[in-house]
């Protein structure tokens, strides 16, 4: 054998180990050039959907001896309904100006909003710590101290009042989830959980579902805290699930999103962020989904927004923000309007995306991060601005600012139709639109103000005036002096020399 021939198989080999390479670092560069794009799917399935017929006109308060429809009103779960659009078809008079009706202060970081049950805000604290709070006054019934750390929002229906805790106990790196009584705070089951978790539970009939840290998916037996299946997913699962057509729907910290049946917990599909082309993902989802016209809106800390078809996994599109995206999408097409997803970004910027083609429809500069979700009450759009410390409305239709409060830090809002309950840093305030004479007295105290201020301006105005001329006045005759006693001494000083 020639010894030139094992060379030449030894640069043949190399040479196709560089092609190789090659390849693999040219599909890699492909790879990044597609993922560091936005996609747009327009044939994937969307759904239209009739149009949400708004509650019943609340606004007007019943007179003494008169029940108050509002007393059975509920807003169950984080989002308010079960598949966690956050809209609530409020009647169009829920609109500021607003006056503060009550406020319950405290020190303790509020991450998330309350639930309404009836009569009573249902409000877990970060510290691990329950209140129901009266609706009408802002009078504590009750709070109960169950643990030592929490994010998220409570759930409520059957009398109960449902929590999951992210450590049960100060050195515990490791949950719990509790169901108490809710008209007196009284704990009727427990069960400890091995990891954390940071999931608002849903309920559905006598099933609680939420998920935890260590990937684990729970459905819970409502009546009593036993397991009646498992799912485990790729990554922590700290987002709350929206439950929509006879599925869960959630994504996770290994950037994938599934859906899994309700019945048994058996798997639907999964999707991961950058399509089945490559089977991978990036990025985590700490942001809740909310489910609606045949799609799933999520948003991802690489910055985007995802729409995936609900019925198999397919990505319809993904936008860009500029920032992380940790808040959970609002999804709604209020009246005269079309549907929409409402989602901030830790760019500073809100957005309001095309439902279908997840186009921008028209953005909005917060000049600070957005860490929250958005809740659309009426036809009003509600985000907090975690630099400012501050929630502000826009026109759902248009972007135009229609309300900015000085507290808030997360998730901004809830309401029962008649008041706005707005979550601040570490206290909750009850807002209620002022009445039409109430409006008209605030018209007349604005017209006020202007006159007064407008004539303030104009007696500052004034002396100035008077306090220059009397400087003009006061130099004038400093002058005038001066020039006299030059005149005299001139005088003098000419006769001594004749």
């Amino acid at each position: 054998m020639s010894p030139e021939r094992p060379r030449s198989r030894r640069r043949l080999f190399i040479g196709i180990a560089v092609a190789v390479l090659l390849l693999a670092g040219g599909a890699g560069a492909a790879f990044v050039l597609i993922s560091g794009r936005d996609v747009s799917n327009p044939d994937v399935e969307f759904r239209a959907e009739p149009t949400e017929t708004p509650l019943p006109d609340p606004t007007d308060v019943p007179k003494k001896g008169e029940k108050d429809p509002l007393d059975a009103f509920v807003w169950a779960q984080y989002g308010y309904s079960k598949d966690r659009r956050k809209y609530l078809p409020a009647s169009l008079k829920l609109r500021p100006p607003f006056y503060r009706r009550w406020s319950v202060t405290g020190s303790v970081l509020l991450e998330f909003s309350p639930v309404i049950g009836g009569r009573s805000l249902y409000l877990l604290k970060n510290n691990a710590a329950l209140y129901a709070i009266a609706k009408k006054t802002g009078r504590v019934r009750w709070k109960r101290k169950l643990g030592d750390l929490a994010a998220s929002s409570p759930a409520v229906g059957n009398g109960r009042v449902y929590v999951t805790l992210l450590q049960r106990g100060k050195n515990t790196r490791a949950g719990r989830v509790l169901a108490l009584r809710a008209r007196d705070g009284k704990i009727l089951w427990t069960r400890p959980l091995p990891s954390r978790s940071e999931s608002s539970p849903v309920l559905a009939n006598d099933r609680l579902y939420f998920g935890s840290e260590n990937g684990t998916v729970y459905s819970l037996r409502a009546s009593d805290g036993a397991v009646r299946w498992t799912f485990k997913a790729g990554g922590e699962v700290k987002s709350g699930l929206a439950l929509a057509d006879g599925k869960l729907y959630f994504g996770d910290y290994s950037g994938r999103v599934h859906a899994i049946r309700q019945r048994d917990g058996s798997r639907a599909w999964t999707s991961g962020t950058r399509g089945n082309r490559f089977g991978t993902s990036s990025g985590n989802f700490y942001s809740t989904p909310a489910v609606a016209y045949g799609r799933v809106y999520i948003g991802n800390t690489d910055g985007r927004v995802y729409s995936f078809a609900s019925s198999n996994g397919k990505l319809a599109w993904s936008k860009s923000t500029g920032g992380f995206v940790y808040g959970s999408p609002a999804v709604a097409a209020v009246p005269g309007g079309r549907p929409s997803v409402y989602v901030g970004s830790y760019s500073g910027r809100f957005f309001a995306l095309d439902g279908r083609t997840g186009r921008v429809r028209w953005s909005h500069d917060a000049g600070g991060k957005i860490s929250g979700g958005a809740t659309v009450i009426g036809d009003i759009v509600y985000f907090a601005n975690l630099s400012k410390k501050s929630t502000v409305g826009l026109g759902a239709r248009t972007g135009r600012k229609v309300f900015d409060f000085g507290r808030g830090s997360f998730n901004p809002v809830v309401s029962d139709g008649r008041d706005i309950f707005l979550t601040g840093y570490s206290s909750l305030y009850a807002l209620r639109p002022l009445s039409a004479r109430g409006k008209r007295r605030a018209a007349q105290s604005a017209r006020s103000s202007r006159y007064q201020a407008t004539k303030r301006r104009s007696e500052r105005r004034r002396d100035t005036r008077r306090a220059c001329l009397r400087r003009a006045k006061r130099a004038h005759e400093r002058r005038s002096r001066e020039r006299r006693s030059f005149y005299r001494c001139v005088r003098r000083t000419g006769s001594q020399r004749r």
